[in-house]
């Protein structure tokens, strides 16, 4: 079973060096967009087969990672 950081790919060569799943062109974006409109896990799955619901999972983890940064007031 692949850990969330080997499901989140980055090669300069493919989809101009952003993240995808699993070295596949599917960009994490694509993932994030998907639920944003709507859809579900299940929804998703069937869309997109070679996705696995581990692969959604990571991709909402690895963008909640991507803003999490503290904001010092001065």
């Amino acid at each position: 079973m692949k850990t969330e950081i080997e499901r989140i790919t980055i090669n300069p060569k493919q989809c101009g060096a952003r993240p995808c799943i699993r070295g596949m062109r599917i960009r994490v974006t694509d993932v994030l967009e998907l639920l944003a409109s709507g859809l579900n896990f299940d929804q998703i799955l069937d869309e997109m087969p070679d996705l696995e619901r581990e692969d959604i999972v990571a991709a909402i983890s690895y963008a909640a990672k991507g803003i999490d940064h503290p904001v010092i007031a001065a």
